[in-house]
């Protein structure tokens, strides 16, 4: 009977405990990034009353009998499948599709989160609701990204500035119909900067002197910056291999490829390509590919990379230890962070714009509440008849 109350005790116990993991998983139920947890039981030590005994020439063999002491929590297991996508439209909230962790930092501490919702702060970091700091590569001022190297806080410097490039080259592309007559001109415009990132609006001329020659020139306003002659091969319809129209804009040498252009029968058409330099340009945007790269959207419609979101695997995320913010730390059996870039080594792809929501379903946590209510209830109801068999026992004597 003693036995009975205390296996009993043991089941209370052990169904409180599954009863306050389902309340905490339906609390954190629209909580970004949180997982859900399960309780596992299993049995205590048992008590033998009766040894087994093997069977013999004379005799049939016995199982031993066996008195179990109650039940226990085996342990409490983290389910890291994937949760629910939303929208946001933030260009500062991330999610992970597939495994892996953000990497942040809290004082001198590394953390791992799945919730994706950053900000930045008044230094431009970007950082948790919570203030850790997400980790990465920052790009170089030339936009290259080593992912080799030791990771960082990643900073978003809104106002920075992009210097300016002088145009060197570019070329040109599209057709000057054969049917053009003799002295008829066909103008295209190209935008060239000089080394303080002043745009020339350049115009480009092409003027037919006969069949399969043409004259090209470039102004500036009313200012000529040069002219050269430009010959089609008759055969081919193609200028010769590395004709390249060569002038200078504000004491900067520029050279437009022409080896793009054509002389074919069909319409006339001429437009620029790949033509370099920029104007000035300050940070005003950012925007995440699926890769972890931050690309800076600048004031002159150029994009560059500012830098690149780090990753981090585990051999075993179910080991690693909860720190709370719906952060991990490296636990005893979770193995070392294995950091690099989304996309590979197994890691997950990355959306901007959205979160991972939980992964709690409540529909299974309300019928392991039920599950749960119903085990206290049930071992309560042991506890209730061993009290009223011992009261028996008492009442014997009288």
């Amino acid at each position: 009977m003693l036995r009975s109350m205390f296996s009993a005790i043991s089941g209370l116990r052990a169904h409180q405990t599954k009863l306050d993991v389902t309340g905490n998983n339906i609390a954190n139920v629209n909580t970004v990034g949180y997982k859900s947890s399960q309780t596992v039981f299993e049995d205590t030590l048992s008590q033998v009353i009766r040894n087994g005994s093997a069977p013999t020439a004379e005799t049939g063999g016995t199982n031993p009998a066996q008195v179990g002491l109650g039940v226990k929590v085996a342990g409490i297991t983290t389910n890291f499948g994937q949760g629910s996508t939303q929208n946001t439209g933030r260009a500062t909230d991330f999610m992970i599709s597939g495994d892996g962790f953000f990497v942040t930092k809290a004082g001198n501490e590394n953390l791992y989160t799945r919730a994706g919702s950053f900000d930045s702060d008044g230094a431009g970091n970007l950082v948790t609701p919570d203030g850790a700091q997400l980790q990465g590569w920052t790009a170089t001022a030339g936009g290259e990204v080593d992912s080799n190297g030791p990771i960082g806080p990643l900073r978003i410097p809104f106002g920075q500035v992009m210097a300016p490039t002088a145009t060197t080259e570019g070329a040109l592309v599209g057709n000057l119909s054969t049917a053009t007559a003799v002295d008829d001109v066909v103008q295209t415009q190209v935008t060239a900067y000089d080394s303080v990132g002043t745009a020339h609006e350049i115009s480009l001329t092409f003027t037919k002197g006969a069949a399969n020659s043409w004259t090209v020139a470039a102004q500036e306003g009313t200012t000529p910056l040069g002219s050269q002659a430009l010959t089609f091969d008759a055969a081919t319809g193609r200028p010769n291999a590395g004709t390249t129209f060569s002038f200078t804009v504000a004491g900067q040498a520029v050279g437009i490829d022409l080896t793009g252009m054509t002389e074919f029968g069909g319409k006339t058409a001429v437009t620029p390509s790949g033509v370099d330099g920029n104007a000035m340009g300050t940070l005003q945007s950012i925007s995440l590919s699926n890769d972890g790269t931050i690309m800076g959207v600048f004031s002159n419609s150029l994009r560059e990379p500012i830098g690149k979101l780090a990753m981090a695997t585990f051999a075993n995320p179910g080991g690693l230890s909860k720190a709370g913010n719906t952060s991990y730390r490296v636990g005893d059996n979770s193995g070392q962070a294995v950091v690099g870039e989304a996309g590979t080594g197994g890691r997950g792809t990355l959306t901007a714009g959205a979160l991972e929501m939980s992964n709690v379903d409540l529909a299974e946590e309300f019928t392991g509440l039920i599950v749960a209510q119903r085990g206290f209830q049930a071992n309560s109801r042991v506890i209730t008849s061993s009290d009223e068999i011992l009261q028996d026992l008492v009442n014997l004597k009288r």
